[in-house]
């Protein structure tokens, strides 16, 4: 069943047969010109996908939200009887999700004036791409030191991964390394990313590791996206820039390691995902998908943002499969 955060997300549901035979939504609930969808259409068809699509059906439970620059237009908790139950004010690690949080951080900092060697490291092509795992107790520098499984360190530099990406947390550790941000440990390192995202922001690091060690909750995720797509925070000019293809099966001689799914064709740009267009499956949004589930999105056109939240060891791509049928089903609404 579907426990619906917003109780009037139920009750427009409850009224999709009156909407069907002529009821519709409330004109005053438009989210566009002459002619677009109302939210309430928007949040009927995006509610039904996500309760009823089998993409979806993959992740129970889990939280979803959609919003825009403003506030959370529509959300919902999708449940399985006994199982967890995830609402926006869920903590959870956010694996790479994290990665969107630091680049986020250094656009504002430098307001948005990233040099050539910045660029490089953003996107994953610095050759610093040996890193495992820090202990929570470290600091950002001393992260770098730790000797892997394999007898290099995590601030190990292999030159034959220079200039190709290489999807690995090293290139943002060094990189804070190199930008006053070495001797900070996670308690500290938190503050000084809230410095720049915003001291209202609620978030923590399991371990003072920049592209995957926040513990954060969707709600407060979500604030960081509105404040991208109102423009408070200048990564909404840096979204999609600098692109390099990053699928390792779609440009070898470009790419080395690449989660991105086989046989699509998605860029990196600084420190976030451009889900490149392939037929009927990509539609270029703006995201992040953390390793455990967490995929927080921004659609093409910078008007909507959205979150699937939930806690699965190996859940990435399926969350991105529910949470792009969502957004479909917003942008459209029509339930997919």
């Amino acid at each position: 069943m579907t426990a619906y955060t917003h109780s009037w997300v139920g009750a427009l549901l409850a009224s999709a047969a009156l909407a069907g035979c002529g009821g519709g939504g409330d004109s005053s609930t438009s989210s566009g010109g002459t002619g677009d969808p109302t939210v309430s259409q928007r949040t009927l068809a995006a509610a039904a996908t996500a309760e009823n699509n089998a993409e979806c059906g993959k992740v129970k439970p889990f939280y979803w939200e959609i919003g825009d620059k403003g506030a959370t237009l529509a959300s919902a908790s999708v449940n399985v009887p006994g199982g967890q139950v995830y609402t926006a004010a869920s903590v959870m690690s956010i694996a790479s999700a994290s990665k969107w949080l630091y680049s986020t951080y250094f656009v504002q900092k430098t307001a948005g004036n990233l040099t050539a060697t910045d660029v490089k490291f953003f996107n994953f092509k610095s050759g610093y791409a040996n890193l495992t795992t820090c202990s929570a107790s470290t600091t950002v520098g001393n992260c770098l030191d730790v000797v892997n499984d394999n007898g290099t360190t995590n601030g190990s530099f292999t030159a034959s991964a220079e200039n190709k990406f290489d999807y690995d947390g090293g290139h943002m550790q060094k990189h804070a390394a190199l930008n006053g941000l070495a001797n900070m440990d996670s308690a500290s390192l938190a503050t000084e990313i809230r410095s720049q995202l915003g001291s209202e922001i609620a978030l923590s690091y399991g371990q003072p590791q920049l592209a995957g060690g926040v513990f954060m909750s969707a709600s407060e995720y979500g604030k960081v996206l509105r404040k991208i797509l109102g423009g408070a925070l200048t990564m909404n000019s840096a979204l999609g820039t600098h692109a390099v293809c990053a699928s390792a099966d779609i440009c070898p001689t470009q790419a080395i390691r690449s989660p991105a799914p086989k046989g699509e064709s998605w860029n990196y740009s600084i420190g976030h995902w451009v889900e490149a267009p392939a037929p009927a499956v990509s539609d270029s949004a703006f995201s992040s998908p953390g390793a455990f589930g967490f995929y927080p999105w921004i659609d093409k056109t910078k008007t909507y943002y959205g979150i699937v939240a939930r806690t699965d060891p190996a859940g990435a791509l399926d969350s991105v499969d529910c949470g792009r049928v969502i957004r479909k089903a917003w942008v459209t609404a029509t339930a997919q």
